[in-house]
């Protein structure tokens, strides 16, 4: 496997692609022309910083189904320095790292998969994005924003140079609307969710105008790539029913899409397997499987250009007259 670490500014040293790329064997079936599908992962972290649980040991995962995999390391208020979510934090206005630079990193990246796709062998046909709580966010926002002005006004390049294939959401939020409107059971999230609003947004207090244009739940449309999305029903911090939200816009608009609640866990639980967990209550083959019936739901869409047999099999059928 090929990883190395790749910056999307010469400036800075917070903002990098962390690549997790397949090395070419005939023994696999990918001679030198075989192009693989890539994933492309954004951590969550409530835009406070970039989750290591929900960066490499998912990458991991995609990549032992066959796929290339990507983690993007976007801007966040911490600028990659580790950084708790802390209801006493006070955020300031940090144009660098404010809405939309996040999304506007995600067609970055794509774009340099798209420009390295030969040497990397990517089918660039068929990237996806996968996302987890913020993370899922500025997945879903890039997926229903690739093809409005704010990103191709900034990019000049072909438009469909910038589409997704296809989107993973873990946890996501999905409707800044409905965050601002809805009360938590415990105050100190509130304050968590406001640290949330001012690290995106670059203000505590956005404008109607502002929280619409930045609700993917509220911008879904025809152009909207086919989306999985995972969630638990008791998460505390981000209510369930964002991806309810987002499947129902979905739906409304005949976008292909998997929903799949789990009845118990609380919130960033990542693949759930002791690879992602510092403790075993983040530890659930239940909720952990997610990445299988991803894998599933990847497959129908993403499996990968293989023969039907080797040319071993076929010698012996051949010779059998068959």
């Amino acid at each position: 496997m090929i990883s190395e670490k790749i910056y999307l500014y010469e400036d800075r040293q917070d903002v990098y692609l962390t690549t997790y790329i397949w090395d070419n064997s005939r023994e696999l079936g990918t001679g030198p022309n075989m192009k693989r599908p890539a994933i492309l992962i954004c951590p969550g972290g409530g835009y406070i910083s970039c989750s290591d649980r929900e960066s490499e040991p998912v990458a991991l995962r995609f990549a032992a189904m066959g796929y290339n995999a990507f983690v993007l390391r976007y801007s966040t208020y911490s600028k990659g320095m580790p950084f708790g979510m802390s209801p006493d934090l006070t955020v300031t206005v940090q144009p660098e790292t404010n809405h939309p630079v996040p999304i506007r990193e995600i067609g970055m990246a794509i774009l340099m998969m798209r420009e390295k796709a030969k040497k990397w062998r990517i089918d660039t046909e068929r990237i996806a994005l996968c996302g987890f709580s913020a993370g899922a966010h500025n997945a879903a926002l890039y997926a229903t924003s690739w093809h409005r002005p704010v990103i191709t006004e900034y990019f000049d390049t072909d438009v469909e140079n910038l589409r997704p294939a296809a989107v993973i959401l873990g946890y996501p939020v999905t409707d800044f609307k409905f965050m601002r409107g809805f009360k938590h059971k415990d105050p100190m999230i509130d304050a968590l969710m406001k640290n949330m609003d001012a690290a995106f947004l670059g203000t505590d207090s956005p404008s109607e105008e502002l929280l619409t244009e930045t609700s993917p739940a509220r911008l879904v449309d025809e152009n909207t790539p086919p989306m999985f999305i995972w969630a638990t029903a008791n998460d505390e911090l981000v209510p369930v029913n964002n991806s309810l939200l987002m499947a129902q816009a979905l739906s409304e608009h005949d976008i292909p899409y998997t929903l799949h609640i789990f009845e118990d866990g609380f919130h960033g639980l990542s693949v759930a397997t002791q690879a992602s967990s510092c403790s075993r209550s983040e530890i659930s083959n239940e909720i952990g499987s997610w990445v299988k019936m991803a894998e599933d739901w990847l497959y129908k869409r993403f499996s990968l250009p293989l023969a039907e047999m080797t040319p071993t099999e076929a010698n012996i059928l051949k010779k059998r007259g068959e």
